[in-house]
């Protein structure tokens, strides 16, 4: 890993980065703002630079995370073709604070984790291990294989997250943006849920729907066994 940072900040926050750098005895270099410009000329970095290896990333397979972890209920995320980086980065961050196993992902027609995605996720991308598959359909009807139940969401059921059962492992089915899951990932799923619209909206982004849904399951595996 690699730290390059500007020089001529002075505030107080990089204070506290230079102390724990410091403290975890990790190297960096100042330059200043046009080298840093140089270094991502396509990017905002606000005086902060992490270069850091692929290695580094936890992309991992379904059968390091099922066949390994049979004592734990697992939560997988499933995200059906997200394009946005911005949408990707901020379902890493939900999923790093409700507890998610992994995000499950498609390698074609989604974004992968890059720069802006890192950026947003504020460290989630190196918490949250990331699954690409090939084929999304087969990569569920895996899961179910193994006792993992797939629960997808469209806004025009009438089921609502408030009337699902959500305990025991499982894995959530988000769609893309604008397009919703695709007919034949929507057709590989367990049950389909909603989630209730009290407004004048008619839909929410992704991450935001994705917050809302896997805080309902924490809820309920949070809740006293009768």
């Amino acid at each position: 890993m690699n730290i390059y940072l500007d020089d001529s900040r002075k505030d107080g926050r990089m204070h506290e980065l230079l102390l724990l750098l410091q403290e975890h005895n990790i190297s960096y270099h100042l330059f200043n703002k046009e080298r840093l410009d140089e270094l991502i000329p396509k990017a905002k970095h606000q005086g902060v630079i992490a270069e850091i290896s692929q290695h580094h990333m936890k992309y991992v397979t379904l059968e390091d995370l099922v066949e390994v972890d049979q004592k734990n209920d697992l939560l997988f995320l499933i995200l059906d073709g997200i394009e946005d980086p911005h949408n990707l980065g901020a379902c890493f961050r939900v999923a790093d604070a409700l507890g998610v196993t992994a995000i499950i992902s498609p390698k074609d027609n989604a974004v992968g984790v890059n720069a802006t995605v890192r950026k947003v996720a504020c460290g989630a991308a190196d918490s949250v291990p990331f699954v690409m598959v090939t084929n999304l359909v087969r990569s569920i009807n895996y899961l179910k294989e193994n006792n993992i139940f797939i629960i997808g969401t469209d806004d025009t059921v009438k089921h609502t997250i408030y009337q699902e059962n959500f305990k025991g492992s499982l894995a959530l089915v988000m769609g893309s943006e604008g397009k919703g899951m695709r007919r034949l990932t929507k057709k590989a799923c367990d049950a389909l849920i909603s989630i209730p619209m009290m407004g004048s909206v008619e839909s929410l982004n992704v991450s935001v729907a994705t917050g809302i849904c896997l805080s309902e399951i924490q809820r309920q595996r949070l809740l006293p066994q009768t």
